[in-house]
């Protein structure tokens, strides 16, 4: 009876003590601390990256909307090189660049031209743009929307259950100075040929 006595006093003693060692404590925080930070710093990189995709994104598409003259292949690489450029990252990067047009009559939208870079993408057809349609915005008749696309995956900066993120960016812009923008050697659905104003004979 004694012997458990003793042993409450102490276990109560034990209780009201307030004196502790830091280095024990951080012993225990410390690790469950920096894993917090590891989550934070490799979240915080995965919106950065995104948000720096995305914004060149919308940059190659102004760029496009604003042009008179047929594109060509070499028109694309450039195109395909500022990406990389602007996006800044060590991973594959795939680029799709496409000009889609809604026909009023059949309810439905057509690809005049699509394009591709990188080894994510396949190019858009009459047939496959319906697979994104929900995505396309609302165009009176024979409009027309230029349409980019940017994938690529961006390795955590931790590996702290991540896996790999991929980053997908689809971004549309109507063209500024013409009624379409064309692709060298390649006609609208509609059989047209692009004209844009100008004698490239002159």
């Amino acid at each position: 009876m004694l012997r458990r006595h003793k042993t409450l006093a102490h276990l109560s003693r034990f209780r009201r003590r307030q004196e502790g060692s830091v280095s024990i404590e951080a012993a225990f925080y410390l690790p469950l601390l920096l894993f917090i930070v590891a989550i934070v710093i490799t979240l915080f990189d995965a919106f950065r990256q995104e948000t720096v995709n995305i914004k060149a994104a919308y940059t190659i598409s102004d760029l496009i909307s604003r042009e008179t003259s047929e594109l060509n292949d070499d028109y694309v690489d450039s195109m395909y090189s500022l990406a990389q450029l602007l996006t800044r990252t060590d991973s594959d990067m795939s680029m799709r660049m496409s000009v889609v047009k809604w026909d009023g009559d059949d309810a439905r939208y057509y690809v005049d031209w699509s394009v591709e870079r990188g080894p994510s993408f396949d190019i858009w057809t009459d047939a496959t743009i319906s697979e994104v349609e929900d995505d396309l915005p609302n165009m009176p008749d024979q409009e027309r929307v230029i349409l980019v696309e940017l994938w690529n995956e961006v390795t955590p900066f931790a590996r702290i259950g991540f896996e790999v993120f991929d980053i997908y960016n689809f971004v549309f812009t109507r063209p500024r100075f013409a009624g379409q923008v064309a692709f060298e050697g390649m006609h609208t659905s509609d059989g047209s040929t692009h004209d844009d104003g100008f004698d490239d004979d002159a």
